[in-house]
Order: C-alpha cells, then sequence, then structure tokens
C-alpha cells in the first residue's frame, strides 16, 4: 500500500457472513482485500493484495481477547511490527476515540468520531420498524486523524447507503509517505469495531 492515491474508499461486502471489505484507490484499483476471522476470542485480520486473497500483506492482531480497550497491532508480510491502535476504553463510550502509536511505540495520531449523536440517533432509529431501512442514507458518522499539534490531516465518513457499507478516507493535509500504511491500517480496523459496535 505505498503511494496510495486519495481517496480511498472501503466497500464492505453484503453477500458474506465474513466482515469483509475491498479498499480501492481514486483510480479505482485495489490496494487491498480485508478479512475479518469469525468466532476468534482475540481479533485476527488479514489483509490482502487483491480479491483473489493469494498474497497476504499484513495482519492485525489484538493483545488481549476481547476487551474495551484491547490494542491491535500491524505486522507486514515478514512479521515486522508497523504500529498499533488503541482504542480509548470508557472516553470512547460517548464518541469513538483512538490513539495510532508508531513502531517506536510513540503516539502519533489520534482517530475522533466527529458527532456522537449521529452513532445514538441511528441506534434508535435502528429500532423501530420500517425505519430502520433507511438509517443508512440518513445518519453518516465521520471520524477525524489529528496530529499532535491538532491539525486534522484525513477523514473517514460512511457514504450515505442503504446497507451502510461505503466509507470514503480522505486526504486533508500532507504527511510523511511512511505513515499512509499505519494511517490506512489503522482506520481499517477502527472501522470493523466501530461498525460491530453499531
Amino acid at each position: 500500500m505505498k503511494n496510495l492515491k486519495f481517496p480511498i474508499k472501503f466497500v464492505f461486502k453484503i453477500s458474506s457472513l465474513a466482515n469483509d471489505f475491498t479498499a480501492k484507490d481514486a483510480d479505482g484499483n485495489t490496494v487491498a482485500y480485508v478479512r475479518q476471522k469469525m468466532f476468534k476470542l482475540k481479533e485476527d485480520i488479514s489483509i490482502y493484495a487483491d480479491e483473489t486473497k493469494s498474497q497476504v500483506n499484513f495482519q492485525i492482531k489484538a493483545d488481549k481477547w476481547i476487551d474495551f480497550s484491547a490494542a491491535y497491532s500491524f505486522t507486514n508480510n515478514e512479521g515486522v511490527e508497523l504500529g498499533k491502535i488503541a482504542r480509548k476504553g470508557w472516553a470512547s463510550l460517548w464518541k469513538a476515540e483512538y490513539e495510532l502509536i508508531d513502531q517506536n511505540q510513540q503516539l502519533q495520531y489520534h482517530i475522533r468520531e466527529e458527532n456522537g449523536w449521529v452513532k445514538v440517533m441511528d441506534s434508535l432509529m435502528g429500532e423501530i420498524p420500517i425505519l430502520n431501512f433507511f438509517t443508512g442514507y440518513i445518519f453518516n458518522p465521520a471520524y477525524k486523524v489529528t496530529n499532535l499539534n491538532g491539525e486534522t490531516i484525513a477523514r473517514l465518513k460512511k457514504e450515505p447507503s442503504f446497507w451502510g457499507r461505503k466509507f470514503d478516507v480522505i486526504k486533508l493535509k500532507d504527511f510523511d509517505k511512511d505513515d499512509d500504511e499505519r494511517i490506512i491500517l489503522g482506520l481499517m480496523m477502527m472501522i470493523l469495531l466501530e461498525r460491530r459496535r453499531g
């Protein structure tokens, strides 16, 4: 996933029981196929080069069993750790909040949900028959990636869609090319967790 052309689009499969999605760049080229292994006590995610699933480029694994404040490490196909993403425990109850940590175990970026009410309204409307079919068009959460100076450098937003399965990652400010992979891997893991939460 070098030299990524933004925006990157995540599109979840609706024909699969697994939580799988494809990441495509601005030219429509597949940059990754993400597969979450089912029925695991610890999260185990494989990121393949494409939909053929013939080449695993990255793995994301939890540092502990399903937990409110687990951290998820990214490794490449040689087993080298590239960084990790950690949920900010109780701080994420109202609005999702994560920390993106680099390969040297240093905090590098924050990922925060922009508006906690969107999730609340989505959950409430999702309980009402018939109306629950339209929540994917009305309530579209967004998440911002900020650097340690508080500048927003990227944004992930859900697109209006019937099944709530499309997300765009937009680059808002230049950042180190070496950070592309870490940011995208972090957003991939975060969106898997947030979709599960509802």
